[in-house]
């Protein structure tokens, strides 16, 4: 199986979520799918099952933020310093069959991996309670506070860097992750890290890296996704 490396591309955040899941429904071939991408303003999003009220109580409700619920679980991600991936196990891969707990850690060693070639002293945290398929965040809601079970986490100080969330359905797994730049430190070049994480998923995932163009959706299938993802009735919904 191919792992496609997709386009690095800066949308707005209902577009990021909106272009995730199609990833996960719409892709035209069997392969892994994989792509880093950035925010064309200040966004956070959030997990799928949150109360908006309690996400706007954390942000303080800063209107300048772009806000948006995403279609997996999960606590709220600040994307303002951040460093932002998707990853898409189609059906029937060995990993998808696995628990949420099994693929979480599977791709975090490989992040982990990554960031050592980077001098990142960076581990994947062994202990603690396991998290719920799609509740990978910390109990206060918010990510980053607080590491979990199979996080990626900074060997001498313990602080969090990577996490993420995961949705699962017929069509396979899609992982949305996040690594908090502070955390990582400043000396890390960003595009041999890109190129790092995926030859170490690939080598986990027993899947060839290929650079590929971003697959064509039907005409009007993002711009109709994108306005859903950015109308109150999705992000307000609980």
């Amino acid at each position: 199986m191919k792992l496609h490396v997709l386009p690095t591309r800066a949308a707005g955040a209902a577009e990021n979520m909106a272009t995730d899941f199609l990833l996960l429904q719409r892709y035209p071939e069997i392969a892994v799918r994989f792509r880093h991408y950035d925010w064309h303003r200040p966004a956070c999003t959030f997990g799928y099952s949150q109360k908006i009220e309690f996400v706007r109580g954390q942000l303080a409700r800063d209107e300048s933020v772009d806000l948006c619920r995403r279609p997996t679980g999960g606590g709220i991600v600040d994307h303002r310093e951040d460093w932002t991936y998707a990853l898409v196990i189609p059906r029937g891969h060995p990993l998808e069959e696995l628990r949420a707990t099994q693929s979480y850690r599977t791709v975090h060693e490989a992040l982990a991996a990554a960031l050592h070639r980077q001098q990142v002293p960076a581990v994947v945290k062994l202990t603690c309670e396991p998290p719920v398929e799609g509740e990978t965040c910390s109990a206060s809601g918010v990510c980053f506070q607080r590491a979990e079970l199979y996080d990626v986490v900074h060997a001498r100080t313990g602080e969090k860097i990577a996490g993420a969330a995961q949705k699962r359905n017929k069509h396979g797994l899609l992982f949305q992750g996040s690594l908090w730049r502070p955390a990582v430190g400043g000396n890390v070049d960003w595009e041999s890290l890109h190129e790092n994480f995926t030859e170490a998923l690939g080598q986990a995932l027993q899947a060839e890296a290929v650079p590929t163009p971003m697959p064509e959706f039907a005409e009007g299938e993002l711009d109709g996704l994108t306005e859903q993802y950015a109308s109150p009735e999705w992000n307000e919904k609980r």
